[in-house]
């Protein structure tokens, strides 16, 4: 069976103080109301991963991860951060090909398939994100855009290394341009997608790769979009810097 999992993205949000707070209350929460079935990942910037981690404590159920990694294993590149380096950390996830490092750092298919083998090497778990724009979404093409990004970036893998890794369908037209993606839409590509993951690795594979919807998650409607059936969880932004928020969306299979 796949795993369930609500992965929340704090992209460069939180101070220190700020991190901590909300850690503690994400914590003590997913302890205090029993939340079970589902994985929670917290991805915050990298200066709070010791932190964090020293906060996770061995707490079943909720795991560490990170943004981003480079594609280098070390070396002389000032301001990167390698997947070993995170690994010695505890670092279990990591969370590869955002949209935003897609649009705004250039990052290519080519780039992300070396990430993802980085990561693999390590230990690490890649949150791989795909998705489409409001441009491609217009045109119809969004479904081949978007099994475009995985051929070329995760198709590579062996059968083995492909079933390590988790999938986060981004609808970038439905994230912060006031259009709504629908459960029926999330369904629909999530559908798609593990489809062209069963062409390439057969279909047990694809039954047990878990697919995170990330467009914009939130209490209000997680219930509707985790009900359907090829939907495994959230990579979720604004809503997991509240952890009443989060929480409840982790509450909403």
């Amino acid at each position: 069976m796949r795993k369930k999992i609500v992965a929340g993205n704090w992209k460069m949000n939180m101070t220190f103080d700020e991190g901590q707070k909300l850690t503690s209350e994400i914590v003590n929460m997913f302890k205090d109301e029993a939340v079970k079935d589902v994985t929670l990942v917290l991805n915050p910037p990298f200066p709070h991963i010791h932190p964090v981690k020293k906060l996770i404590g061995d707490t079943p159920g909720i795991g560490l991860g990170a943004q981003n990694c480079s594609d280098k294993e070390s070396g002389a590149f000032t301001g990167e951060v390698s997947a070993k380096i995170l690994a010695s950390f505890g670092v279990q996830y990591v969370i590869l090909g955002h949209s935003e490092r897609r649009e705004y750092f250039k990052e290519s298919n080519e780039l992300l398939a070396v990430k993802v083998k980085q990561a693999l090497a390590n230990g690490l778990t890649p949150i791989f994100c795909c998705g489409e724009s409001l441009e491609i979404r217009t045109a119809g093409t969004h479904e081949p855009n978007v099994k475009f990004q995985l051929t070329q970036s995760l198709f590579d893998l062996s059968p083995e290394d492909f079933s390590k890794v988790v999938i986060a369908y981004e609808p970038i037209w439905a994230i912060g341009t006031g259009k709504t993606a629908s459960a029926d839409q999330a369904q629909e590509m999530h559908l798609a997608l593990r489809r062209h993951i069963s062409s390439k690795y057969g279909k047990e594979i694809a039954e047990n790769t878990s697919i995170l919807y990330g467009g914009s998650a939130n209490p209000g409607n997680a219930k509707e979009l985790f009900s359907k059936p090829d939907v495994d969880g959230g990579l979720i932004g604004g809503a997991s810097l509240k952890s009443r928020d989060f929480i409840d969306i982790a509450k909403s299979f």
